[in-house]
């Protein structure tokens, strides 16, 4: 059934396909009724192929002149009604549409409306003149919005850590070499009430390091780390780095099936862990190193232990090798191990230490190592000369020096708020691994109005974040969803449609990333990272598909 217009002569007629009245369709209908919305239908679009003015005009009634003139009520019928009116001139021909729009001005604003005519006459304008061109492939992109969506509003996606050689900068072990030449007596790790340096750390990674390599870790392969939060879990995930190999990290609190699963799937060459840990969970037939069976076990390391070069590694360190495989929870599925390169981590870093001078004071990394919230939390005060404290949330307070840096999911507001707001840090706190609403952090930052707030966003696939939507001090929190704002330097999003073409400002489409954060794919899994990591045709390299609904604002 469609309503419609009819004509018959200078009059218009209201017809309904079907012979139902209108009235009695909306009474068998009976919609659900709201004085928000028109109960049926909310747009229109009406079609006249007569003139009314020049009928107005014509019409001979005596002793009165007519004309027409328009009687604007001040209120919209529907949210957006379209009239369009077919122009003939006094011969009867054609003489081109004119058209008008209503809308409803508690939904749209004018430019709003004027950028949907222009999308709507561009496409009416290529649908005549390339009448056999598909309608879902005509562009209703202007040359301006194109590459205000593509450019503008983007980074500059260049890729960081290029080829080379795992020079200082290059890589994860290049960049925090780097500051321990820069602070080598600061305090870096503390843990249980004991602290180490950067260059006895540094030192510490360095002689494991060389183990791994005399076991056979190298390049390309991956060594498991299940190891609770200490100082022995920073000097592995370091010694894995240095020995070139990427590390899997193991949340040791999984069930011991969980844990031999991931083993089997992820097949690393060695297993980094503790006698306390290893007595509760599968061997999995891989090799087994504990921290009593390390070169520095039970004796001191002196600092001045060199660092390993690419000479004493099974072969070179390279920006493209792996620096981790992590696991996703496996909640939308079988879990995915994610492989990411130096380069990927190292932009990320760059970028973090400079956006986040606070976390060059005092981290508390409170979160499982398995999780990549932590690489934020854990890797940037490494490479900033910070302080990383490992310990639980609640245990801010206690320590007695309040936290400068951290980062939580939406979910730990609930314990902030329980918790003295000394346990919060004092300079800058980092959201992301879950969608953030502006009622979940409004008590929190009212209780904590001097710190700088970021909400990130990044599926573990980027790199841990690749945009983030910064809310300094004193500036309004949004109502409902906060926005993940825009991509850091490096980083390209792109908001698409089915066929892979940029959606106006405003529509809804699928997130696409692409950047020097991209991950390299999963592991085992060429099929999957194929369908995911797919050619990007806004320029060269590749971008990943993240699933997720967004839409640009305006």
């Amino acid at each position: 059934v469609s309503y419609g217009y009819g004509t018959t002569g200078a009059r218009i007629l209201p017809f309904l396909v079907g012979n139902v009245p209108f009235e009695r369709l909306v009474e068998l209908l009976n919609p659900q009724r709201s004085l928000a919305y028109h109960p049926l239908f909310q747009v229109m679009l009406a079609f006249n192929n007569i003139d009314v003015e020049t009928a107005a005009s014509g019409a001979n009634v005596p002793g009165l002149i007519v004309s027409q003139e328009h009687a604007d009520s001040g209120s919209a019928r529907f949210d957006l009604l379209i009239r369009v009116v077919e122009r003939r001139g006094p011969d009867g021909a054609p003489e081109g549409l004119a058209g008008e729009v209503d809308y409803a001005t508690d939904l749209f604003d004018e430019d709003t409306i004027r950028q949907l005519t222009d999308r709507l006459l561009l496409l009416l304008t290529t649908a005549s003149t390339d009448p056999d061109r598909r309608i879902g492939s005509v562009d209703v992109l202007g040359v301006v919005e194109r590459r205000r969506l593509l450019v503008e509003w983007n980074g500059e996606g260049a890729q960081v850590g290029g080829a080379g050689s795992g020079a200082s900068g290059l890589t994860v072990p290049g960049l925090f070499e780097a500051q321990v030449g820069r602070s080598p007596g600061s305090v870096a790790v503390v843990s249980g009430g004991v602290g180490v340096s950067y260059a006895e750390l540094n030192a510490r990674a360095n002689v494991l390091a060389r183990q791994l390599i005399g076991l056979g870790a190298g390049p390309e392969d991956l060594v498991a780390v299940a190891l609770p939060p200490s100082v022995d879990l920073v000097v592995a995930l370091l010694a894995v780095s240095k020995s070139g190999a990427g590390y899997v990290p193991v949340d040791v609190s999984l069930p011991a099936e969980r844990v031999s699963w991931l083993l089997g799937d992820a097949r690393p060459v060695l297993v980094l862990s503790c006698a306390e840990v290893a007595a509760g969970l599968p061997d999995g037939g891989v090799p087994w190193l504990l921290a009593e069976q390390w070169g520095s076990a039970g004796e001191p390391v002196r600092e001045s232990v060199s660092d390993v070069v690419d000479g004493e590694r099974l072969s070179a360190l390279l920006p493209a090798h792996p620096a981790y495989a992590i696991y996703t929870s496996g909640s939308t599925g079988v879990p995915k191990g994610v492989v990411v390169e130096h380069r990927s981590v190292v932009a990320y870093l760059e970028r973090a230490r400079s956006a986040y001078p606070e976390a060059a004071g005092v981290v508390l990394v409170h979160s499982p190592v398995a999780f990549d919230l932590t690489v934020t939390g854990l890797f940037t005060p490494l490479v900033s000369g910070g302080c990383v404290r490992l310990g639980e949330l609640d245990e801010g307070a206690v320590a007695g020096t309040r936290s400068s840096f951290m980062k939580v999911t939406p979910s730990h507001f609930s314990v902030l708020e329980a918790l003295p707001d000394e346990v919060s840090p004092s300079g800058a706190l980092v959201v992301g691994g879950e969608a953030l609403h502006g009622e979940v952090v409004s008590r929190w930052r009212a209780r904590n109005p001097g710190v700088t707030l970021f909400n990130a966003y990044g599926p573990t696939e980027t790199t841990v974040n690749c945009t983030e939507f910064r809310l300094d001090p004193g500036t309004v929190l949004p109502a409902g969803p906060v926005p993940i704002g825009r991509p850091f330097p490096h980083m390209r999003v792109f908001v698409l449609d089915a066929g892979l073409s940029p959606v106006p400002v405003g529509v809804a489409g699928e997130l696409y990333v692409s950047g020097s954060q991209v991950a390299r794919g999963y592991v085992g899994r060429a099929g999957l990272t194929a369908g995911r990591f797919v050619a990007c045709p806004f320029g060269s390299g590749r971008m990943y598909r993240t699933g997720d609904v967004v839409r640009w604002r305006a």
